[in-house]
């Protein structure tokens, strides 16, 4: 089974100082067809103005990740964490038992363009958690790179479910795979740029939904980002 979520059909909103795409039902969005994929509950595109964020708000019972393309995000929590995650970072929060946070635009003069993720963890009720990595982005030419696992291998950051957050930057010609055991599904978002997925052209905000499939396959067919999901 593969299903094409195409970019024009997410739900968005623009708010003037963000605007934002909806892979799945979110917030004002909703779309009992797309209510998410597995384990994976949101895939929300957002670019923030300048200066501009979201304020402290609380989450929960969530295993959220955020993957910048452009600029610099600054988050601050109830954990004590602060940190701007740029390109070629990835940062995890479990919220288990309970978590406020902020994220804002860290320039006064850049837009911030990311990926903000959310999946449900294995279970509910854990003790919330941090962690941030930088991954060298040569390991992520012309290969799908392992940025986020269930034990942590690899130099991934730790998600509490399982899952495991694949990312590649490709120029066109150049291709990757994951095989896919029976059993496991697999959600490839296209962050930006133009591939081609198990034959499929995707552009950028396209996303697609893999299921009894024996491997992802990727092929740039000019420079992208892809992040692919390996879910249970």
């Amino acid at each position: 089974m593969i299903a094409i979520r195409r970019a024009e059909d997410r739900g968005h909103a623009d708010h003037g100082w963000l605007n934002t795409y909806h892979s799945f039902s979110f917030a004002d969005y909703y779309d009992p067809a797309h209510m998410g994929f597995r384990s994976l509950r949101v895939i929300n595109e957002d670019r923030v103005q300048p200066g501009q964020g979201f304020g402290t708000h609380p989450h929960r019972d969530m295993e959220i990740i955020s993957y910048v393309l452009e600029g610099g995000l600054q988050h601050r929590d109830s954990m004590g964490n602060g940190s701007v995650i740029r390109p070629g970072e990835v940062q995890r929060m479990s919220a288990g038992t309970g978590v406020t946070h902020s994220e804002f635009n860290a320039s006064r003069v850049e837009l911030v363009h990311f990926l903000q993720i959310w999946l449900y963890p294995a279970r509910n009720g854990i003790v919330p958690g941090y962690e941030q990595k930088a991954m060298d982005r040569n390991d992520l030419a012309g290969r799908l790179r392992l940025i986020a696992s269930q034990d942590g291998r690899d130099g991934s950051v730790t998600i509490h479910t399982d899952a495991s957050l694949y990312a590649g930057v490709f120029n066109r010609g150049m291709k990757g795979e994951l095989p896919l055991p029976r059993g496991r599904h697999a959600w490839v978002q296209i962050a930006r740029g133009k591939a081609r997925v198990n034959g499929h052209e995707l552009k950028a905000g396209d996303g697609v939904a893999m299921s009894d499939v024996p491997a992802v396959l990727v092929e740039g067919l000019d420079a992208c980002e892809v992040l692919v999901f390996d879910l249970a």
